[in-house]
């Protein structure tokens, strides 16, 4: 699965999965690794999400995804800011998207 993600991010493209029985359409920005789990860092555009906050940043634990990640066709043109500045913390960045 981590190596979908990669791709997605090395290739800027809009990404499709469920997570926590939400289907996400969502730009992948980070692939990395917090408290022993591997994760990515999104910007949710569509489908739904408990919180109903749409679009929005979110981070994903990659185990808890149900189903494939599905790479789709649409491309995303890179970086978007985010509130804070920063993205968010990581003790380790595998993927993340450039400029």
């Amino acid at each position: 699965m981590e190596d979908v993600v990669a791709q997605a991010i090395q290739e800027k493209r809009v990404i499709m999965f469920v997570y926590e029985d939400h289907m996400r359409i969502a730009e992948p920005h980070v692939l990395g690794i917090h408290d022993n789990q591997y994760g990515m860092l999104v910007y949710q555009i569509d489908g739904s999400s408990a919180s109903g906050r749409l679009p929005d940043w979110r981070r994903i634990i990659l185990n808890a995804i149900s189903g494939l990640i599905v790479i789709t066709d649409t491309h995303f043109e890179g970086k978007r800011p985010c509130p804070t500045g920063q993205h968010s913390r990581w003790d380790q960045r595998i993927a993340v998207v450039e400029d």
